[in-house]
């Protein structure tokens, strides 16, 4: 059950992603790793993959042990390149800003490498961000402010998100927050400048959140708005999120560098653990693969204005089409009812955009994906225009718990551009130009690979439907 394009942990446990660095030409990624998991024991370390597309990871190893020192094992956290040696290691050395918790008391830790991230040695036994007195208080994330010559950093504090300072990665001033009451507890904060498609510059704050009290989603929640250095101001009280499905949570994003070294600052990258807090020990790749923990698709991000706001727009990665073994080209397929295609894959990107007469709409039409051979078992994704609203349904396949999620569409457009990533375990929906994703894991058994087309109670075409099958090759 081991995804055939996705980044997938080699054995044991996987959570939480690290924000990935560039350095020598590529970039390295981090994530929180327990060795020990399928035995029962606790505690993670730090391991880290490289890749140079986003798309194929060459497994590295182990960065920095569970419990290397009396502060406990290693949560989450983020690197930076010191170039300027601000924090006396040398310039260009690795520093890790890292959540630990001796005695059950969260605080963030300095860790440094002088290896270019191979491996790391902890910067003292001290936090340099102790604990104030409170039950949460991790997941820190740095950034270097060039506006203002200076270290920011952005703190997971239950419902708020602390803002500090520091001029050498060591010695921190708290300088602000930003309160939210309303999307339960905030994790794995996220603050970058990104130049818009109409060329202004605009600030992103972003976090893991949990608005399913409100009927929101509970993945990477974002907002536009203005920073200056102390203070984030949004344009619009209400969050917009990265994705909508169930099982995108702890995402982080980061830049794209041209071949200089420079940073795009068009285009961000964001990876999130495919998984939930509700259900993290639910999987059955424990007992095929020995393993349990993957990634949703790499995506490439980029920040579009709209009817008055700007958002993010997600695409998958660029070069997964690098990693194409076999396209069919269906051409435009008119469906009435249902229609079954004969082509048959577990690892795939399927792409069309559904047509239909607005006058005449039909009341449901999209795929089942993941079908098994008599039908019973899939997973429906599409557009319900009485509701209305594009939908992924996971209700009738295996799955951690059943669901849909849903989000508006206008069925006056006549059209809805899909995009469907499926591999194995996991169901990705792009829908229209990428603002709204609904990312989910599925587990169909051996044999569920079968593609339907429908509408129902009308008709429509399925133009320029095309299937690529997909395979990295190690």
């Amino acid at each position: 059950m081991r995804p055939a394009y996705h980044f997938s942990v080699a054995d044991n446990w996987k959570n939480d992603p690290q924000r990935p660095i560039y350095l020598d030409g590529e970039y390295h990624y981090y994530y929180l790793y327990n060795a020990d998991y399928i035995n029962g024991g606790g505690g993670t370390s730090w391991r880290r993959a490289t890749t140079t597309d986003h798309v194929a990871f060459r497994d590295r190893g182990v960065a920095i042990p569970k419990f290397s020192n009396g502060n406990g094992d290693c949560w989450s956290g983020c690197m930076v390149v010191d170039e300027g040696n601000t924090a006396g290691y040398g310039a260009g050395a690795v520093i890790a800003l890292v959540t630990q918790a001796p005695e059950g008391r969260q605080a963030q830790y300095l860790w440094y490498s002088t290896d270019r991230g191979r491996s790391f040695k902890p910067g003292g036994q001290a936090p340099v961000l102790p604990n104030p007195g409170v039950h949460d208080f991790r997941d820190p994330k740095v950034i270097w402010d060039a506006d203002r010559g200076r270290w920011f950093m952005a703190n997971a504090e239950g419902q708020k998100l602390g803002f500090y300072t520091s001029p050498d990665l060591r010695s921190w001033a708290r300088v602000g927050e930003f309160l939210r009451s309303d999307l339960g507890l905030l994790e794995c904060p996220d603050l970058f400048r990104m130049t818009a498609d109409d060329g202004t510059s605009h600030w992103v704050l972003g976090t893991s959140a949990n608005g399913k009290g409100r009927g929101l989603p509970a993945t990477y929640a974002y907002w536009t708005g203005a920073f200056d250095g102390s203070t984030f101001t949004p344009d619009h009280p209400e969050p917009e999120w990265l994705d909508c499905g169930f099982d995108f949570y702890g995402a982080v994003t980061y830049p794209h560098h041209h071949d200089s070294g420079a940073e795009d600052p068009t285009l961000r990258r964001a990876i999130g653990w495919a998984n939930f807090w509700d259900y993290p020990h639910n999987t059955p790749t424990l007992a095929t693969d020995g393993y349990n923990g993957d990634d949703m698709i790499v995506r490439d991000v980029r920040l579009k204005r709209g009817k008055g706001s700007y958002y993010l727009a997600s695409a998958p990665t660029a070069a997964l089409g690098d990693h194409v073994k076999r396209t069919h080209r269906l051409g435009d397929v008119a469906v009435v009812g249902t229609h079954d295609l004969t082509i048959r894959s577990n690892a795939y990107d399927l792409s069309c955009e559904l047509v239909w007469n607005p006058d005449a709409p039909p009341a449901n039409l999209g795929l089942e994906v993941c079908r098994a051979p008599g039908g019973g078992r899939h997973v429906a994704a599409g557009a319900f225009l009485r509701g209305p609203f594009t939908y992924v349904n996971r209700r009738p396949t295996i799955n951690p718990t059943g669901g849909e999620t849903q989000t508006p569409v206008d069925p006056s457009t006549g059209r809805l551009t899909l995009r469907i990533l499926v591999d194995r375990t996991s169901v990705e929906v792009f829908v229209g130009d990428g603002r709204v994703v609904h990312s989910h894991r599925v587990f169909p058994l051996e044999g569920d690979d079968g593609i339907r087309l429908y509408a129902h109670e009308g008709s429509a075409t399925f133009k320029d439907l095309t299937i690529r099958e997909l395979k990295v090759t190690p």
